[in-house]
């Protein structure tokens, strides 16, 4: 902006890590939206349990102006694939060298734990250096039991992880590597059969 006596100032955006992963989030409600569709899933982005406390009212309706989290939310996404239960965390990091444990919440591991115990589908969806990756549940939580370190390093979810490529539909198919990882004994058998 340009003020009196050709002084030039520029104002530079804060910082902020509001909607960084946007963009992983609505790729993958296109691709479960897609899913949906040609039923090949039931998998849903969960709402976050807000509580309201305070309401004030315009021509459209009521409007929340004041509200609260009811209680600290688990994963994501889930529902139902071939049969079983399935959970997952999506997250994005600027990091290139490594994932902070800090993205996932001390809640959430437990959580995370818990659908492994009871034998559901469970995993991380991480965008790292522009390219998303599936972390399997127990290979997150071998990786937190076992090293004392803050973050996964990269090196880490490139070994272990799954990199889902882009397609045109769905955009992130991640079904295809859960296929691979859970269903492989499975589809082997149906084509001894026949």
């Amino acid at each position: 902006m340009k003020y009196p006596n050709n002084l030039e100032k520029t104002y530079k955006n804060p910082l902020t890590y509001k909607n960084r992963g946007m963009d992983l989030e609505e790729y993958l409600n296109e691709s479960n939206e897609y899913y949906r569709e040609i039923d090949k899933a039931l998998i849903y982005k969960k709402p976050t349990p807000i509580g309201v406390a305070e309401v004030s009212y315009s021509q459209r309706g009521k409007v929340i102006e004041r509200g609260f989290f009811k209680e600290p939310s688990t994963l994501d996404y889930n529902g139902l694939y071939r049969g079983k239960y399935i959970e997952y965390e999506a997250k994005v990091t600027k990091n290139k060298t490594s994932f902070p444990l800090a993205n996932i919440h001390p809640h959430q591991i437990k959580h995370i734990e818990s659908v492994l115990k009871h034998n559901g589908i469970v995993f991380l969806i991480i965008k790292i250096n522009e390219i998303v990756y599936l972390l399997k549940g127990d290979d997150f939580i071998s990786y937190i039991q076992n090293n004392s370190r803050k973050s996964i390093p990269y090196e880490f979810i490139k070994e272990y992880g799954y990199m889902i490529k882009y397609s045109y539909r769905p955009t992130l198919d991640y079904l295809k590597i859960i296929d691979e990882i859970y269903f492989k004994e499975e589809t082997y058998e149906k084509i001894e059969k026949n």
